[in-house]
């Protein structure tokens, strides 16, 4: 396989698709459960190799949907450029076509992000996903002729991503609308905690793109966001609790109120997690945490987070182990007990 590190492949690979060209994908996870991973790490520049196995087949075993790469999660921006792409290899060999994967490509380099679609797509990605490039705010005509760019130029499916705590910029329901004739997206996912937005967004896609997915990233949310149109949500818990997440998701769409209620106990009190650092990036730090107390991978984190403190790593464990009498009075959705 040629490598994207070869001046010449990456000058061919950064260049606009061929119209005519289909995108290569396998299927699209476009409804359900779909993790975003933290990356394990041994050091912020080494993978703990044995540790992202470890998870994925915690995350599969659990039922989920999808794997989500390279988010904010996934420490996708503080991480190498090589990093990422031995991750995406990384995932596409140990997942071995079990679940389909979405690999982040945000970049404030739309270049950067192109090479990294390009690769993904060599591994077997399914989509990318992306925000609008951070670093400058970007008006909305400006994010329209990104988005559209981008489209042209991935061999990927493309989901865009509106984060706009990270990004400085919103994706409007306005510009999303303009979007819908690009052939190329075929989602969106709204980690933006305004549900308002959210409402404005499903109803842009339910009129003019019924068949995109639509996801919702803050967990607490995916119940409101299910009632206003979201087709599946992208929780950080997933990788503590997958199967609960996976629960959820069938509560709401067989329309089980009960199980849904059942469920937001433990919603709640995996949420407590990421407050224990009370440091910017708690919530990578806290399921990590938690990911290292059920012996899954480490807690290393890259710049600028760091791990938690001893008292605060029992802090993580106390919350984990609460969790399990709580969660043996959840009916199963399928999958293995996580």
């Amino acid at each position: 396989m040629t490598s994207i590190s070869e001046s010449h492949a990456h000058e061919q690979r950064t260049t606009a698709l061929p119209r005519d060209q289909p995108k290569r994908s396998a299927a699209v996870p476009l409804s359900g459960i779909v993790p975003p991973l933290v990356t394990p790490l041994l050091t912020p520049e080494r993978l703990d190799v044995m540790g992202l196995e470890r998870l994925i087949d915690h995350l599969i075993s659990g039922g989920v949907h999808g794997l989500f790469i390279l988010g904010t999660t996934g420490e996708g921006p503080s991480i190498s450029q090589s990093l990422r792409r031995e991750l995406v290899t990384r995932v596409m060999t140990l997942a071995a076509g079990r679940l389909p994967v979405l690999v982040g490509i945000s970049d404030a380099a739309v270049v950067d992000s192109v090479a990294l679609a390009a690769h993904a797509a060599d591994q077997g990605a399914a989509a990318v996903v992306a925000a609008p490039p951070f670093y400058f705010p970007a008006s909305q005509s400006q994010v329209a002729t990104w988005a559209k760019d981008l489209a042209d130029r991935v061999p990927l499916p493309l989901v865009l991503y509106n984060m706009p705590e990270m990004v400085k910029t919103v994706i409007e329901p306005a510009t999303l609308a303009g979007l819908c004739a690009c052939e190329g997206i075929v989602g969106l996912k709204d980690s933006g905690g305004d549900l308002a937005l959210f409402a404005a967004y499903a109803e842009v896609i339910h009129r003019e793109r019924p068949e995109w997915g639509l996801f919702i990233g803050p967990e607490l949310l995916y119940p409101d966001a299910h009632r206003l149109g979201a087709t599946g949500a992208v929780p950080g818990g997933a990788n503590v609790l997958p199967s609960l997440f996976v629960t959820l998701h069938e509560m709401l769409t067989t329309g089980n109120s009960d199980g849904v209620v059942a469920c937001q106990r433990p919603l709640e009190m995996l949420a407590k997690l990421y407050a224990v650092s009370g440091q910017p990036g708690g919530v990578i730090v806290g399921i990590k945490t938690a990911l290292l107390t059920l012996g899954i991978c480490g807690d290393a984190t890259a710049s600028p987070f760091t791990a938690l403190p001893p008292a605060d790593i029992d802090r993580v464990w106390g919350i984990v182990e609460a969790l399990a009498p709580i969660l043996e009075g959840i009916p199963s959705a399928g999958g293995n007990p996580s």
